[in-house]
């Protein structure tokens, strides 16, 4: 009976202590985990020790996102270990000309991940055709998701390059 009083006297406490510890910044939006609940992971987590050199998705907004500790406002273009600014603003923007730079780029990368916003959206054939034409392999996906596909991917190893616009991008 003792432990259960003493667990009950605590609860307040335990509660007051949670709430402080809210996040600070409601409109920073971390990614999300894709680790099941009670997996190996907890126990051995390989996937928070990523090399200091190695990008690594850690939050969006809906004006950018942060990068390995850096917050960068508007679209990215992430090429391996590398990240730019990148021009389109809105999804009607991405062309092929907006993608260009994978003409020359050696090695290709296997997979593009295409962030559309807060929304997929239907990539137009054209730009479907540029990207087929490069040898790389198309994914679209929400911005939040194609930012944590790009992490899983990236600390695979695997060569992978993103473009994600903004978050708060609807159409």
């Amino acid at each position: 009976m003792a432990v259960r009083e003493r667990a009950a006297a605590t609860l307040p406490t335990l509660m007051r202590a949670i709430r402080k510890g809210a996040p600070k910044s409601p409109t920073q939006q971390p990614l999300p985990s894709l680790r099941r609940a009670f997996s190996l992971y907890d126990q051995i987590n390989l996937i928070d020790n990523v090399p200091e050199d190695q990008l690594r998705f850690q939050g969006y907004t809906d004006e950018g996102f942060t990068v390995n500790g850096v917050t960068y406002e508007g679209s990215v273009l992430c090429v391996g270990n590398l990240i730019t600014s990148w021009s389109p603003k809105k999804f009607s923007e991405i062309t092929p000309d907006s993608l260009s730079m994978f003409q020359i780029m050696r090695p290709i990368p296997e997979i593009f991940i295409l962030g559309c916003g807060r929304h997929i959206q239907l990539v137009d054939p054209e730009v479907r055709r540029f990207i087929r034409s490069t040898g790389m392999k198309l994914e679209a996906l929400d911005s939040r998701n194609a930012a944590s596909t790009y992490n899983i991917l990236n600390e695979e190893g695997r060569i992978v390059a993103a473009a994600l616009l903004p978050f708060g991008v609807s159409s």
